[in-house]
């Protein structure tokens, strides 16, 4: 675990503090600087980008990791990067084409309920294109062990970029409309930056060929659409639905609480940044043993940390929705939801690494896009009757159970299960802290009592978590800690 346990960790410092400036952009700077319609339309759009993106990806950034590790030779590297880059267009532009020919009637289905989106729709593909190609040279970088770049300009600087855009806004060097539109500006930023240090730690040499082994290359590629878009459906299709149903503001409010809702689920993603090429390597070279000391290892280490931002956020977040305007206070019910969907994701480690580089992926992502669509009928169902709790707790439902078929899956057929004694151990510390900390608050400013409560939290959460061992890594991790700062020997 040294080298996963150190990008990791990088990965784990960078993505909380992409999220910290995440978080006073959602909290403060977009609510009371942009306004919750203009919040509600930029979410809108970068949420749709995020959803078309699979399909202008193709893929190309799951499969590189996949099958670079299968290349031999530096030529055949080099073909294979060239195809991963290229193949894309083959989608790409009849795609536009299309968006082209049938953009008045695209145009009138997604504006029909707020007329605002119908002057910005075509930033959905420019933006989705930039987020795809991205995420191929990004895959670039982490084939090469590179993951920390890619991470720091995904969830840093995208989101600094924001801030100094809405800083922009508040002082009237751009107005709301061209916040929009540099947010796509800083999208294709970000492609270009990302692609130019790919270059430079492989120079390309692009080819107009085909990998020798194309044929599986292109099933497989199959599969990770479908894959992609069921991931990125569940993630953003549910703000693409309040937009055909409910007034635009409402993504404002829905887009907050699923901000600090997601913020349980960045241990995973920072993790995953690593651990998913070697997941490959050890599923191609079929050592079983490794891999299930791998899954079981994430696990836990993901549920510590991600229990501990999940009590982190459940027993603030009475004081936390008091620094929001009052219209936006209805979306607790939400955090609670998609959180406790994120949380129970999260302890299943590296679960979606392993089933997309086995054999056995296809009926899982068949399974997948069944749940997309009941996860879109329960929204169409709940949205009507109880608004952003009803997409909420449709959401809830959908991931819970597209989760648990995935576990099963992954116990079933491959004989590898995740959990051990220390999972009940962790799930009962956090029950008990929760019950605990939630039902008193201090009475002072809310973000003075947002700091002591979660001192108090964090001093019995860490205690705890090492006074039983629930996971030896993270203990190891503190050992060391306290090593260097000389408390012990």
């Amino acid at each position: 675990m040294g080298i996963v346990l150190n990008q990791s960790l990088k990965n784990t410092i960078i993505t909380y503090i992409g999220f910290a400036i995440g978080g006073i952009n959602t909290i403060y700077l977009y609510p009371v600087f942009l306004g919750a319609t203009y919040y509600a339309l930029t979410n809108y759009i970068l949420s749709s980008a995020n959803v078309i993106m699979p399909l202008f990806a193709i893929g190309m950034q799951n499969t590189l990791v996949k099958f670079y590790s299968q290349c031999e030779t530096n030529e055949e590297k080099s073909r294979f990067l060239s195809f991963t880059v290229l193949f894309p267009l083959l989608l790409i532009v009849p795609l536009c084409l299309i968006g082209f020919v049938f953009f008045d009637e695209i145009l009138y289905f997604l504006s029909k309920k707020n007329i605002i989106v119908k002057n910005y729709i075509w930033l959905i593909p420019f933006i989705g294109i930039c987020m795809a190609y991205f995420e191929i040279f990004y895959a670039w970088l982490r084939v090469h062990m590179h993951s920390v770049f890619g991470n720091f300009i995904k969830e840093v600087a995208l989101r600094l970029a924001s801030l100094f855009l809405l800083v922009g806004v508040y002082y009237n060097w751009i107005t709301v409309e061209g916040f929009v539109y540099a947010t796509a500006v800083v999208y294709l930023l970000a492609l270009l930056i990302t692609m130019f240090y790919a270059f430079s730690i492989q120079k390309p040499e692009f080819q107009f060929t085909i990998p020798a082994n194309t044929k599986d290359i292109l099933v497989y590629t199959f599969y990770i659409i479908l894959s992609g878009s069921v991931a990125n459906l569940l993630l953003d299709g549910d703000k693409m639905i309040l937009n055909q149903y409910m007034n635009i503001e409402n993504i404002a409010y829905y887009s907050v609480a699923t901000y600090i809702a997601l913020v349980i689920s960045v241990p995973s993603r920072a993790m995953h940044q690593i651990v998913y090429p070697i997941t490959a390597r050890l599923m191609h070279e079929n050592n079983h043993d490794e891999m299930d000391i791998l899954y079981k290892k994430t696990s836990i280490n993901l549920q510590v940390v991600g229990g501990f931002v999940m009590l982190g956020i459940f027993v603030n977040i009475k004081m936390l929705y008091q620094l929001v305007p009052p219209e936006y206070a209805g979306g607790i019910a939400v955090v609670f939801m998609i959180g406790l969907s994120k949380y129970f994701d999260l302890i299943l480690g590296n679960n979606n690494a392993i089933i997309f580089n086995t054999k056995y992926y296809r009926a899982v992502l068949f399974l997948g896009v069944l749940l997309v669509v009941l996860t879109v009928g329960l929204n169409m169902i709940f949205i009507p009757i109880y608004g952003i709790m009803g997409s909420a707790f449709a959401t809830l439902l959908s991931i819970t159970l597209y989760s648990l078929a995935k576990l099963m899956f992954v116990v079933k057929r491959l004989h590898l299960y995740p959990f051990t004694k220390q999972t009940l151990y962790s799930l009962y510390l956090t029950a008990v802290l929760f019950l605990g900390f939630y039902f008193w608050d201090f009475s002072m400013s809310p973000i003075i009592a947002i700091i002591l409560k979660s001192i108090l939290v964090t001093i019995a959460y860490v205690y705890l978590n090492y006074k039983f061992v629930i996971s030896i890594e993270i203990n190891q991790v503190i050992d060391g800690l306290l090593k260097k700062l000389k408390i012990v020997r």
